[in-house]
Parts: structure tokens; sequence; C-alpha cells
């Protein structure tokens, strides 16, 4: 078992976090978030004043933060993380953030002696509750290697994908079909609505048929079709509008990188501003369904 320190604990940081102590790891955590702290504190974790005071003497740092800006700001500086860690201890960061910068602080953590992935996740709330996420890594394999057991606590599947910022290039592939996906699923089941349709019973067949997808199976955008995905509890919890709207900018800068053109994922981009626009950032990315239908 592992000293762990666990920074960021979110929506997806907290029950990631949850799962590591039931794992039997010692943690140390920090959030900015007095709730969040005392609930990790419940499981059995020990609350840091600061996100420098928890990595002392960690053999393991993990973060999981919103944005780009957030993670270089917690490790980079004069008053960054990497300054304090200790010598020989492995660092994670499981934040969607811009493969740049990704690499940016691996770059630096290197320099510093310190071996550091990028691990984001593919799962959603529900994946980080029951502990079977998908972790996507970029970084060294052995790197990979040694984060292995504590990442198979959190999570199912785990993909090394290729050298430092691969991890968030693969992230962001991934969100921007399931932000496509998303978006043509809400509007094909307000069509069927629309022309009179049962959205439970179109949605079942969806489900078995060509359309499947997480949408219709996992995370239905239509209230009351699925008893526990988002959009029937008014849209709240799992992955928020603005988050998706966030990867698909990072998706559209990341193409803008290499020349590569990617019309629908611009499109779905502008759905998931417009959905935000309309006062609905804070709720679940379901709810860009709003834009075409009420639901």
């Amino acid at each position: 078992m592992s000293r762990i320190a666990f920074i960021g604990l979110g929506n997806m940081g907290g029950p990631m976090a949850a799962n590591l102590l039931k794992a039997g790891h010692t943690l140390h955590v920090f959030d900015l978030a007095a709730e969040a702290v005392a609930q990790a504190v419940s499981h059995g974790a020990t609350a840091a004043n600061t996100a420098t005071d928890a990595v002392q003497g960690a053999e393991v740092v993990i973060s999981m933060l919103p944005a780009s800006r957030h993670v270089e700001g917690l490790y980079l500086g004069e008053s960054g993380l990497l300054r304090h860690i200790a010598d020989g201890a492995l660092v994670i960061d499981c934040s969607t953030i811009a493969p740049a910068s990704a690499q940016k602080v691996a770059r630096a953590a290197g320099e510093r002696g310190l071996t550091m992935i990028d691990a984001p996740v593919s799962g959603g709330t529900a994946g980080a509750a029951a502990g079977t996420l998908t972790f996507i890594v970029g970084g060294e394999r052995d790197a990979l290697e040694r984060a292995r057991p504590v990442l198979a606590n959190m999570g199912k599947n785990i993909f090394h994908v290729g050298a430092s910022g691969a991890g968030q290039v693969a992230k962001l592939c991934n969100n921007m079909a399931l932000g496509v996906i998303m978006a043509v699923t809400g509007e094909a089941i307000a069509l069927g609505v629309a022309h009179g349709l049962d959205p439970a019973v179109l949605s079942q067949m969806m489900a078995v048929s060509t359309a499947r997808s997480w949408a219709t199976e996992v995370c239905n955008p239509w209230p009351g079709v699925l008893e526990n995905a988002p959009a029937s509890r008014g849209y709240t919890g799992g992955f928020g509008n603005d988050l998706m709207l966030k990867d698909l900018g990072l998706a559209a800068e990341a193409a803008m990188g290499v020349g590569a053109s990617i019309p629908l994922g611009e499109l779905a981009r502008n759905l998931y501003a417009m959905n935000s626009q309309a006062g609905h950032g804070g709720l679940d990315f379901s709810s860009v369904v709003k834009l075409v239908a009420k639901p």
C-alpha cells in the first residue's frame, strides 16, 4: 500500500480517492472546497491544510483538476508542488488538459528528477464511484507499470497510448466523439417524440440496433428513460456541459496544431456553447437536447 497525496476532490476526484482508501492506501488530501475534503475524511483520509502539506512524504501524487491553468498553477513556478514532492515519487495527473500543458509539466517534473504521467479518465461519475474507470495514459511505459497497481484500484481498463501528452490527445478524441454522439442521440429521440413515439421504447430499440451507444444505454438524454441517468434527475450530476465545452475547445486547439479537420467536432462545440449561453452550463452535457426539444 502507498502513501498518496490526492489533490482535487470534485465529482470525479472524490469517488476516486474513496476507492483508493477502500483498497487500503493512506491518503492525504487537499481541495479548495471544505465539504469535499470532509467527505474524503469521512472515508478515512487525512486532511492537509495546503497542497504542499499534502505531498510531504508522499510516494504517489495524484491530481484531478478542472483545466490546464489549474494543473500548471499547481505544479509549476516558485511555489509549485514540483519543488516540494519527495525524490523518487510518482506523479499522476488525471485531469483533462491541453496536450501541450501536460508535456510542459512532465518536462519540468523530469528536470526535477521526478517521474510523471498524464492519465485522464473516461467513464463518468458512475465509473468513478464504481471503480470502473478507463485510464488513458501518456508517458514512459516503466512509469505506467509503477502506476498500474494504484490505477487498478480506481479503474478496470488502462491504455498506454504514447509519450507524455498522448493520453490527453486520446482523451480529447474520445470526448469529441462522445459530444457529437450525445447531441445527435438527443436530436433523434426528440424527432421520434415529435412524431408521438415513446422515448423509452425508441431508446430501447436504438440501444440494440446500429445507433447503439453510451448515450442510449448509460446516459440517455431523455428524462425518465433511464432511472439513474442525469436526465432523470433534472440533468444534475454527471459530466457538466461546460466541461464538455472545454474539452471540445481543447480538441479544436489540438486540431489546429496539426492542421486536422474536425467539422463535426467544431459543430458540437458550438452546440454546447449555445447550451451554456442558454443557462445550462452547470447541467449534465446531455442537457444539450434542450436546444431542440423541451423534454
